[in-house]
């Protein structure tokens, strides 16, 4: 136990706790705190002899929440948590250095408003730091993705207006089991009753989310993050089966989730999955795999790899010209 702690910075403790994550339980309480449950109750009176609102809810769901109108003491940062900040801001979002950018006057109000032995660093991080743009991340719409949280929290069924990059639109039924948020880009990991399996959507493609009186049941045991890595290469609308001569240890390390699924095969390994951008599979993908490789499923993705070998070819090729002034193309190779 974490015994070196005194009282006072418990019951505070307690109360960032409460403000961070509403509904926690004594237990949970005690394992952040270091203390035993019933000790953390303790921590919990005394925030309530202090005058400060504290209801407890008994069930499943249940759990300790500052109540409506607590009156709580100001965020203070240390200097080394203000500049971690900052710093956390500009790496995700690289546009924050723009004083007009709108997460960057949040990050300037921020600054602005802590005490200038803390705020320094931070400020002069803010002031000379240059970030490059994350050219494949994507930013959702925060009243999007504000409804989607809370239909997440709440486990309420959502209906969903979503966009494909081709444009066709559609709407689903879904119960949102996580938003997650991968290189860049933002997911929601639920299970679609159009598609009766699970699906996962870019945010940035949602439209509209309107959540419904209909409880859900998440389920047990679910990681998010390693449940959309594996449910990133099912589901969209081109079929993809690569083949390998090599094995599934050799190839693993330069496939990610998101190309399908390695399986061994008599002679090396097979590669099957989806895509809703062939070109892009073919081009960021498949093309940084240092094997060769054979596409044995998926017309469009056969097509998208036969245009990038043939744009390889042109690059490397040479015009030599016929007695007749005519221009004809070699390729040219490498000598014997």
């Amino acid at each position: 136990m974490d015994s070196g702690t005194s009282p006072t910075s418990r019951a505070l403790r307690t109360l960032e706790i409460l403000r961070a994550r509403p509904g926690t339980t004594a237990e949970e309480l005690g394992e952040r705190l270091g203390v035993t449950e019933r000790a953390a109750r303790r921590y919990v009176r005394t925030l309530r002899e202090a005058g400060i609102p504290v209801t407890s809810t008994r069930g499943p769901y249940g759990g300790y929440r500052l109540g409506r109108g607590a009156k709580l003491p100001p965020v203070v940062f240390t200097e080394e948590e203000a500049l971690v900040l900052a710093m956390a801001v500009l790496d995700a979002h690289p546009a924050a250095t723009d004083a007009d950018d709108l997460v960057g006057l949040a990050l300037s109000k921020v600054i602005q408003a802590l005490p200038d032995s803390v705020g320094r660093q931070a400020a002069a991080l803010r002031e000379h730091a240059a970030g490059a743009p994350d050219l494949s991340a994507a930013r959702p719409d925060p009243t999007v993705t504000s409804a989607l949280v809370t239909a997440v929290a709440a486990r309420r069924r959502a209906v969903v207006s979503y966009r494909r990059e081709s444009g066709d639109e559609w709407k689903t039924t879904v119960d949102p089991w996580a938003v997650v948020v991968r290189h860049g880009r933002w997911y929601l990991l639920c299970h679609s009753h159009r598609a009766s399996a699970v699906r996962t959507y870019r945010i940035d493609r949602i439209l509209d989310v309107q959540q419904t009186g209909h409880p859900f049941e998440r389920p047990d045991g679910l990681d998010p993050v390693a449940a959309l890595e594996e449910h990133l290469g099912r589901g969209w609308e081109f079929p993809t089966r690569v083949v390998f001569d090599v094995s599934v240890a050799e190839v693993t390390p330069w496939v990610g989730p998101a190309m399908g699924r390695l399986e061994a095969t008599a002679a090396g390994c097979a590669l099957t999955g989806s895509t809703s951008n062939p070109a892009m599979y073919a081009q960021e993908w498949l093309a940084c795999v240092p094997f060769d490789f054979r596409v044995e499923g998926g017309p469009e993705l056969r097509e998208a790899v036969a245009a990038l070998a043939a744009r390889c070819a042109a690059a490397v090729a040479d015009e030599e010209h016929s007695p007749d002034g005519t221009a004809r193309t070699v390729v040219a190779s490498d000598p014997a």
